[in-house]
């Protein structure tokens, strides 16, 4: 079960996401219900540690099993949905994740991967663009640019 309620018209989320960068940028994601990007990644199962849960998104939208670099960030957000209209609070922990052993990268600027109830628009997105990007979380985009590993890590691993 999903750690996640809603009363009225707010609702509670506890997620994790991954952090997908190569190459100056980073790997985000949109349905056919979003207007905006947003990382990959899901809510967190009761009993489940967010680790598990990023690594289990991942394979469940990006068929890849990535390899956990090292947490980033905790955050707390409070927002209204533009979707469902829904006022949010949301817990999300953010991972560094490693997929320079798959071959998502071969995958060119931007592809689609159909879910069973979604079809994934995935992009490449350069951090210099993230600025004025419709994307969430605000904070990634400037935070990014804080991220040592951001122009290393796939030589680190390779």
């Amino acid at each position: 079960m999903d750690i996640t309620y809603t009363v009225g018209q707010e609702k509670f989320n506890y997620r994790a996401c991954a952090v997908i960068v190569s190459d100056g940028r980073i790997l985000a994601m949109r349905d056919e219900r979003s207007p905006y990007y947003y990382l990959p990644g899901g809510r967190v199962r009761m009993g489940e540690t967010a680790e598990r849960a990023v690594i289990r998104e991942a394979e469940e939208e990006l068929r890849v099993t990535p390899r956990i670099v090292r947490p980033l960030w905790l955050n707390q957000s409070f927002f209204t949905e533009d979707v469902d209209r829904l006022r949010y609070h949301e817990i999300c922990v953010y991972f560094l994740t490693d997929v320079s052993e798959t071959k998502l990268t071969e995958y060119g600027d931007s592809f689609t991967l159909h879910e069973r109830h979604h079809t994934h628009r995935f992009e490449w997105i350069p951090f210099e663009r993230l600025k004025d990007a419709y994307f969430y979380p605000g904070f990634l985009k400037t935070e990014i640019f804080h991220l040592p590993e951001h122009f290393t890590i796939r030589s680190e691993y390779e």
